[in-house]
């Protein structure tokens, strides 16, 4: 989210610009992984992306030196990314599942729901966007099933907005 604030300077009114930080749920294990993929970058893609621009730079003339160009490139992207994932970190807490209302559908639920429609039922944990995998049945609160769902308790139905349109899902069963 950006704030701005306005302050004057004479006749002039200039703003500053603050950004406010996202702050994201994770489980412990989530967390860990996200930890582990911020030390392996910093700890084997960079020093590998130096050691590419090290080589590049012995094989001479820069200007036409496309290794180079790619490495330095390839050294921009990962220090983005490296900025960005210590971002998340930096603004990601711990939830303990034991703090968390058991009769209402929240994030780290497991929901078994039930398709309306079809009577197909399906089980799903509620997860942080970077924790989601449908190969795991876990899906982003931030998902349009997830966002359905949030707050729901044992027999109500929720209505989602598919790109299909909308799907009834009921809600039968929430356990940590």
């Amino acid at each position: 989210m950006l704030l701005r604030e306005p302050f004057f300077k004479g006749s002039l009114v200039t703003f500053k610009y603050y950004v406010m930080a996202d702050i994201s749920y994770y489980t412990k294990a989530g967390l860990d992984k996200l930890k582990a993929e911020l030390h392996h970058m910093k700890t084997v893609q960079r020093p590998s992306i130096s050691e590419q621009i090290g080589e590049a730079i012995d094989k001479g003339d820069l200007s036409e030196n496309a290794e180079y160009d790619a490495a330095k490139e390839a050294q921009g992207l990962l220090e983005a990314k490296i900025n960005k994932l210590e971002t998340v970190i930096s603004n990601a807490r711990v939830l303990d599942d034991k703090d968390i209302d058991a009769t209402k559908v929240l994030i780290l639920s497991n929901v078994k729901i039930k398709n309306v429609d079809n009577g197909m039922e399906l089980t799903y944990t509620l997860v942080a966007e970077n924790e989601a995998s449908l190969k795991d049945k876990k899906i982003s609160v931030d998902s349009p099933i997830g966002r359905g769902l949030l707050g729901k308790s044992v027999g109500d139905i929720a209505d989602i907005q598919v790109p299909n349109g909308i799907m009834k899902f009921e809600v039968i069963e929430i356990t940590r």
